[in-house]
């Protein structure tokens, strides 16, 4: 059963704005996405392929436009035609992939003594605290891949000192430590790949540097992101919707906090939605030296022009369910985020969720992927269709298809070129 859950001092109109009831024409999207190696040439071939999904699932009509560079940013046009709409969407793509590539390029020694290092920083500025407080799931999301390491050299040592252990001859150790060397790289090495174990790593090390803002190439590329921000705002649209994913709202709330901070009207005029999907602010908003990053999340919330809605799902482990992050963040008496609460199941087949349901970060993409199942949530709907992004805040599939009942899919989109041609309306 799909539902919504409200946090009791959220509100979902703000300043007598009617954010759900029109039907949007034009949009521009900021997409910030997570902790992955992908460029925006990788994610624009994500999104189309999730695209195509979705359309057959929703029965939509939805072209997407070819990749081009602005500025350091990329983006590109979707349109989407159903029986009563057609609304154009261009979506910018802030993908952090330089940083990405930066820390799993290192030596693999490198990256291990930096991980741990971050480790052992968030757990001295309270980090390990909070995330078992607010979300013990997360938190042992945080211990899992320093421990498994952890175990894998212990299990790797005792077996090599197995002829000291039993008190046997010296001569031993022949087959001891190769036995050893053979047990880390045939069973714990393919364990690691599977497990992203160095990924992780590296996940930690940049959540660790955006907690601090002590990595210039980390703030250079926050600067970098503002610039195009205030860019791709000229573009004239309907609503402006800011949507991250999982480690990419933090680098959201860092950009658009500290955009607010330069201009407090940036956004005057305009409907901007704040969509954190599977966001983990909190991973690092919870360390002690994060105190920018809490300042920007009090005026992102503050914002009369911005609406914030999480989403956020049950057996999605590497996010903070059903918490409060603004007030964790320090502002309890800002205007809460709205919450929305999906499910993967009932976002997929059964099929494919029975194949992806223990992996980890398979079911946390799902919020970025296309959907073969009508649920109350879909990242191509929200940003390419036709109703408002905050609308997501109480979605229901019934929404969209009441709206076209009485009329034809084919005669409404069978104007040649209307779909095709998207560009040229910005």
């Amino acid at each position: 059963m799909n539902f919504i859950a409200l946090l009791p001092d959220t509100r979902f109109v703000r300043a007598g704005q009617d954010r759900s009831a029109d039907i949007v024409r034009k949009r521009v999207v900021l997409h910030f996405p997570g902790f992955e190696p992908l460029d925006a040439r990788l994610h624009h071939a994500r999104y189309q392929r999730s695209a195509a999904e979705s359309a057959k699932t929703w029965d939509l009509a939805v072209n997407v436009g070819q990749l081009h560079q602005a500025g350091s940013a990329a983006y590109f046009d979707v349109s989407s035609g159903n029986a009563d709409h057609l609304t154009e969407s261009r979506i910018y793509c802030f993908d952090h992939s330089s940083l990405v590539t930066s820390l799993t390029s290192k030596p693999v020694l490198s990256r291990v003594l930096s991980g741990y290092a971050s480790a052992w920083r968030v757990v001295m500025e309270g980090g390990l605290t909070g995330y078992f407080r607010h979300a013990w799931r997360f938190g042992l999301f945080f211990l899992s891949p320093f421990l498994l390491l952890m175990l894998a050299v212990l299990a790797s040592l005792a077996i090599a000192s197995l002829p000291f252990t039993l008190r046997i001859e010296v001569w031993n150790y022949l087959w001891s430590l190769p036995l050893a060397l053979a047990v880390f790289r045939l069973v714990f090495v393919p364990l690691f790949r599977r497990l992203h174990t160095l990924h992780l790593f590296a996940d930690w090390e940049l959540a660790v540097a955006m907690a601090r803002l002590d990595r210039p190439e980390v703030n250079r590329w926050i600067e970098t992101c503002m610039a195009d921000i205030r860019n791709a705002l000229k573009d004239e649209a309907d609503e402006y919707v800011i949507s991250s994913h999982s480690m990419g709202s933090t680098v959201a709330a860092h950009t658009i906090g500290m955009l607010l901070a330069e201009d407090p009207d940036i956004f005057k005029g305009k409907r901007v939605t704040f969509v954190t999907l599977g966001g983990a602010i909190l991973q690092c908003s919870l360390l002690r030296s994060a105190a920018v990053l809490r300042a920007c999340v009090g005026r992102i919330a503050r914002a009369p022009e911005v609406f914030w809605l999480e989403v956020q799902c049950l057996t999605d482990s590497i996010h903070f369910y059903k918490s409060r992050v603004v007030s964790l963040a320090g502002h309890p008496d800002a205007p809460q985020a709205r919450i929305a609460f999906v499910r993967v199941k009932q976002m997929v087949s059964p099929e494919r969720y029975k194949r992806i349901k223990f992996d980890l970060l398979r079911v946390h993409r799902q919020y970025v992927l296309g959907s073969d199942s009508r649920s109350n949530f879909d990242f191509t709907l929200m940003t390419a269709g036709p109703l408002p992004a905050a609308r997501f805040a109480n979605f229901q599939p019934r929404d969209l298809h009441d709206r076209r009942k009485h009329a034809d899919l084919e005669d409404a989109i069978a104007m040649p070129g209307v779909l095709m041609d998207v560009q040229r309306t910005f």
